[in-house]
C-alpha cells in the first residue's frame, strides 16, 4: 500500500469526518487505543538532540512529550506527528531484545523507536508525517468551516 492509501484508510478508520477539532481527535485516538493520553511539553527536549517530540507507552497511558516552539502550529504538528506514530500502528511492534547498559532506565521498544527515527527518509517517518499534515489540515478545516475565511483569503 503506498503511503497516500495508508494515510487515506488512517483517516477513514478513525471516523472523524472530513473536519474536527485536536480534542476530537485526542478523544478518537483514546477511545481506539482505550487508554489515557497525556501530552506534556518539556522544555529543554531538542535543545541539544533535536527531537521534537516522542510518544512513550507506559503501563497506563500514551505519553507524547514535546519541544517548546513559540508557534503553536509548530507544536500542533510535533504532537500529531506522535499520534501518526499510534494511528500507524508504528509503535506496536518495536521489540528491541538486547539489554542496553548506558540508557537502562528507558523502556527497550521506547529506545528502539527513538533510534529507528533518525533515518527521516523511512517509510513509517514519511507516513507518519504526511498523516499529521492530513490530521492538521482537518483540524484546520474545522476552524475555518463555518466561515467564509478560505474562499475570501485562499
Amino acid at each position: 500500500m503506498n503511503i497516500e492509501q495508508t494515510v487515506s484508510t488512517a483517516v477513514a478508520d478513525l471516523a472523524l469526518g472530513s473536519t474536527f477539532t485536536f480534542d476530537d481527535l485526542v478523544g478518537a485516538l483514546q477511545d481506539h487505543r482505550q487508554r489515557t493520553l497525556r501530552i506534556v511539553e518539556l522544555a529543554d527536549l531538542g535543545d541539544h538532540d533535536g527531537i521534537c517530540a516522542v510518544w512513550l507507552i507506559t503501563e497506563n497511558e500514551d505519553l507524547v512529550l514535546h519541544a517548546h516552539s513559540d508557534s503553536v502550529l509548530h507544536r500542533q504538528q510535533f504532537v500529531l506527528h506522535e499520534f501518526a506514530h499510534m494511528i500507524l500502528g508504528h509503535g506496536e511492534d518495536d521489540e528491541c531484545s538486547t539489554e542496553d547498559f548506558l540508557l537502562p532506565d528507558i523502556p527497550a521498544r521506547t529506545r528502539r523507536r527513538l533510534l529507528t527515527r533518525q533515518d527521516l527518509d523511512s517509510h513509517t517517518e514519511i507516513a507518519a508525517e504526511a498523516l499529521a499534515d492530513h490530521l492538521a489540515a482537518a483540524i484546520r478545516g474545522s476552524v475555518y468551516g463555518e466561515s467564509r475565511y478560505l474562499e475570501i483569503f485562499g
